[in-house]
């Protein structure tokens, strides 16, 4: 599958400079980050989240930052008022049945243009300080590079705080097992000679 039409459309509709970057199958946005030897925090990571039972929205972080559902909660009941809408109890990951369903493009591939589903995109402000950004494409081998300014330019978003640090007990972990692999690893040991007179 090639990059989703409605996304190229909308890029060449508004004479947006960016480039196609071709790379293996990755399915994660960190491994999208890994894959290319770039900064984590200029990809793009982009979630579908249920707010209530007929309304969805995307939310979007960098690849090295998690979700933070609270903050998240607060900035959706924030723009509901504005909205003149009901406030929401929870925010949810939509379901993947839902989402084979409903959105274009690959599972986990979402476009982070929410325009493009008639849902609204909300948007961490870390991304913000970025330059440009590696947005997904609907596919697994590729990935768009676009400015920042311009992404903001062509997409109508809610800006919020909604990103936490992902744990460093992950790493912790790694360490540690590589030290337990060198201590087993023992040095072999040298016979002296010894030499007759």
């Amino acid at each position: 599958m090639a990059i989703l039409k409605s996304l190229q459309n909308l890029l060449e509709k508004n004479g947006v400079k960016h480039e196609v970057i071709e790379h293996r199958t990755v399915y994660t946005a960190f491994d999208n980050a890994e894959t290319q030897h770039i900064k984590p925090q200029e990809v793009v990571k982009t979630l579908i989240m249920k707010i209530n039972s007929k309304k969805y929205v995307l939310a979007l972080i960098s690849a090295n930052k998690n979700l933070d559902k609270k903050k998240l909660l607060k900035e959706v009941n924030k723009w509901l008022k504005t909205e003149e809408e009901k406030a929401v109890k929870t925010v949810e990951f939509a379901k993947e049945v839902w989402t084979k369903k409903n959105i274009k493009g690959k599972i986990g591939a979402t476009v982070p243009f929410g325009s493009l589903e008639k849902m609204t995109t909300f948007i961490d402000k870390s991304l913000l300080k970025n330059k440009d950004l590696v947005i997904n494409t609907g596919d697994y081998n590729r990935s768009i590079k676009l400015a920042t300014k311009k992404f903001i330019e062509l997409e109508d978003t809610v800006k919020g705080m909604f990103s936490e640090a992902k744990p460093k007990k992950a790493k912790a972990k790694k360490s540690k097992t590589k030290a337990k692999v060198k201590s087993k690893v023992k040095p072999k040991k040298l016979k002296k000679k010894v030499h007759s007179c």
